[in-house]
């Protein structure tokens, strides 16, 4: 199998709004790359960086697969510099939209992990001609994508989050045994999954406690906005893979069956497409030589 060493790109760095930004370009080994480019959008938790996606890129070429992958981090994540401001989908789109146009330069289909799907939705509102299609991993429940959470509310919910106290629930929060216990609890299907891989590459990622803004960003919704009918203006190929255990964290997505979870969206995208894969909620990390099967004929079709 290829190791994580034999795909190990070295760290490149392009500057956004006087912002050091990382990210790595992958290619397959001793071949040229072929087909369409992929850009990789990570999901942000303690910890969380473009680290997520490397059991993905390591599956992809063991697979024989040879498009070129596009893996940044965030702003705020891994090793982005870390302003002390409140992230919001829109900033992180910009950024991608600035990695898109000033270092990719040609159309991907973006993959996206999760919540940070309000990303890709503001991504392609900004550049739909870059975006050949994407590729939705586990995302929120339909009534989490409509659903409007107040600005004040928000804003409320950051400055509690903004504070001495939540300092304290961050360094409490990237402790190992809280780490354990929330992937066991909402993310992966099998506990036995929950491997030190994945507690270590959080843990190192979580080290600098600035990387908390994000993450506070994150768990005061500044992502739940209504995206509902930005979604039907999605007019490019997309393909929705859940989890055969998916499950939401948030209440209203709680007795939503996969199939279920599946029909909201194919109702809602113009060309949508739908899969089940084994696996619950970080299908690329959990569930990966499924994941990378279940996507490739998909991407196949963009070459």
């Amino acid at each position: 199998m290829i190791t994580q060493e034999k795909i190990v790109s070295p760290t490149q760095f392009y500057t956004w709004q006087n912002y050091r930004c990382p990210y790595e370009v992958y290619q397959p080994i001793n071949s040229a790359p072929v087909g369409i480019p992929l850009l990789l959008i990570h999901p942000i938790g303690v910890g969380l960086s473009r680290q997520f996606w490397q059991r993905f890129c390591r599956e992809w070429y063991h697979q024989e697969h040879r498009n070129p992958i596009y893996n940044p981090d965030l702003l705020g994540c891994g090793e982005s510099d870390k302003p002390h401001v409140a992230y919001t989908p829109s900033d992180w789109a910009q950024q991608l939209q600035y990695f898109l146009k000033e270092v990719v330069q040609k159309p991907v289909v973006v993959v996206v992990q999760g919540a940070l799907f309000a990303v890709a939705i503001e991504l392609f509102q900004k550049e739909p001609n870059l975006i050949a299609g994407l590729i939705l991993a586990a995302p929120p429940a339909w009534p989490l994508i409509k659903k409007q959470l107040p600005q004040r509310q928000q804003k409320l919910i950051w400055n509690l989050l903004d504070s001495p106290l939540g300092n304290i629930f961050y360094r409490y929060a990237r402790r190992e045994k809280f780490l354990r216990d929330f992937s066991t609890k909402q993310l992966f299907e099998s506990s036995n999954n929950v491997d030190a891989e994945w507690l270590n590459t959080l843990r190192a990622g979580a080290e600098n406690t600035d990387s908390r803004y994000a993450v506070f960003s994150f768990l005061a919704g500044f992502w739940l906005n209504d995206y509902s009918s930005a979604v039907v203006s999605i007019n490019k190929p997309t393909l929705v893979v859940v989890g055969e255990n998916t499950s939401s964290i948030a209440k209203e997505g709680k007795k939503i069956t996969p199939d279920e979870w599946l029909a909201d969206y194919l109702k809602a995208l113009p060309q949508g497409h739908g899969i089940k894969v084994p696996g619950r909620n970080v299908l690329p990390y959990e569930s990966t030589a499924e994941f990378v099967t279940a996507i490739s004929p998909f991407i196949d079709e963009f070459s």
